[in-house]
């Protein structure tokens, strides 16, 4: 059966991880668009404050306090969309923890609960999303990361939640359209984004947590995100420079290694002492409505790669595609020949990672 999806002013949207970065700029603008809301995340107050914002300017929201990791939860949430709005169109999976630090330094506990919210969070909507979608059709966005193609040291259990997101993104796509669902599933895969995601998570390491330069603004994704609510995409890159690192990943990964361990993993860290470690998002509650983080750097406000990717005519992109293709063939005969400067290490170091 064709996926047949509705413009985003017909649809009633879910969002996960509403309360801040990614999933709040994205529910703020899908409002924007006329699409009804329902919001979820464990922040209540953040929760009904945001409500409130959309309802008062003459939008349509409502919202459920829920984790993810909990299947009654979840079930919830397409409750009240239910009965509140009649069912949903789109369901977006965007929350989301992160932990920093070595993985021998980490508690095992730490990552199982980092895996109970990242992955079995995202399968609990998707499975719910997928059973009230079958027949009438509709769309289930799961945001994953760059990391769910490379590793990113030092966020390597984060890194790690976002390949087996991935993984399953695939499978759900692959069954569905087998037993013919009219149901677009896509990945979105963000390289570094500013939100709260560093400050959120749980560190380990002697320094704050910060992203690596490049980062990209939240709104990069969220209109990603809601042309993928509008437009079957199966899966898109957010941020030139995150396809680059996936490219070296699969082109030269030795490279990308030593980069990880010699550049990057002083790139991730601030100049001053981390916050308390009992202050994370992986314990309790964080999102209060902030669409920043702690980026120290100049915002990239626009991905001029992923506007042409979802917005360009499709001889455009595939021009893009294939330019970007002999970019980076024509870098690596370079570094086949001429190895690797410190020079070019600087030039790598101009590409980062995901936030939620």
């Amino acid at each position: 059966m064709a996926v047949k999806l509705k413009k985003l002013k017909d649809q009633t949207i879910v969002i996960t991880g509403a309360s801040s970065g990614i999933g709040l700029v994205t529910a703020r603008m899908a409002a924007k668009a006329g699409a009804k809301l329902v919001l979820a995340a464990r922040s209540e107050s953040a929760l009904r404050q945001l409500t409130d914002e959309i309802n008062q300017a003459g939008g349509h929201a409502t919202y459920v306090v829920a984790d993810v990791s909990k299947p009654a939860d979840v079930q919830r949430l397409a409750y009240e969309a239910s009965y509140t709005y009649g069912g949903f169109d789109t369901w977006i999976n965007n929350a989301g923890v992160s932990i920093y630090g070595k993985l021998e330094e980490i508690p095992m506990e730490d990552m199982r609960q980092l895996f109970e919210v990242n992955f079995w969070g995202l399968v609990n909507g998707s499975l719910e999303a997928a059973k009230h979608l079958k027949e009438k059709g509709g769309a289930i966005i799961n945001v994953g990361s760059i990391l769910s193609d490379i590793t990113a040291i030092l966020q390597s259990i984060y890194s790690a939640s976002k390949h087996a997101v991935k993984g399953f993104t695939d499978g759900l796509r692959m069954e569905l359209e087998m037993d013919g669902a009219p149901i677009s599933v896509t990945l979105i895969q963000p390289a570094a984004i500013d939100t709260p995601y560093p400050v959120h998570s749980k560190n380990y390491m002697e320094r704050e947590a910060k992203h690596a330069p490049p980062a990209y603004a939240p709104e990069t994704v969220a209109r990603a995100i809601l042309h993928c609510a509008a437009t079957p995409e199966r899966s898109v890159v957010v941020g030139g420079g995150g396809k680059a690192m996936i490219g070296m990943e699969r082109w030269t990964p030795a490279l990308l290694d030593k980069f990880m361990e010699k550049s990057f993993s002083k790139q991730e860290k601030a100049d001053y002492a981390p916050r308390p470690l009992q202050q994370n998002a992986l314990d309790r509650p964080m999102g209060a409505l902030e669409e920043r983080g702690n980026y120290p750097g100049h915002t990239r406000e626009t991905s001029y790669y992923t506007e042409t990717v979802t917005t360009g005519s499709p001889a455009l992109r595939t021009a893009l595609l294939v330019g970007a293709g002999v970019a980076l063939a024509a870098w690596l005969g370079g570094k086949s020949r001429n190895g690797s400067t410190s020079k070019e290490t600087e030039e790598i170091s101009g590409i980062a990672f995901h936030d939620n």
